[in-house]
């Protein structure tokens, strides 16, 4: 595995090509910004939900300045999921004015 972390422009690309991105916030922090697509696993229900990860893809994952998702992909790391952090998180990716959208996850 390469490097465990990317900007927010790396992984706009990445995006821009079908990556998987897990988003570790909370609840109410998803429905306020998230990125369109992330998948919302909050941190504290990552060790029930590796079946999520389990397809073997790359997964990136942000949380909101990425510090939780730092831990989560050391976390998924370790057991061996090749899982990238997104540098600076949500604050990075709104503060590059990307696109998000609002709003609660799709049920």
């Amino acid at each position: 595995m390469d490097s465990a972390e990317i900007d927010v422009d790396g992984l706009e690309r990445q995006l821009a090509g079908g990556a998987t991105l897990v988003d570790v916030r909370e609840d109410d922090e998803y429905t306020e910004a998230h990125i369109d697509g992330a998948q919302l696993v909050p941190l504290g229900t990552i060790a029930e939900s590796l079946d999520a990860f389990a397809n073997g893809e790359r997964v990136y994952v942000i949380c909101a300045k990425g510090g939780r998702s730092a831990r989560a992909v050391e976390f998924l790391r370790d057991r061996h999921i090749d899982a990238v952090n997104v540098a600076g998180g949500m604050d990075a990716w709104l503060d590059a004015a990307k696109p998000a959208i609002t709003g609660p996850r799709p049920v």
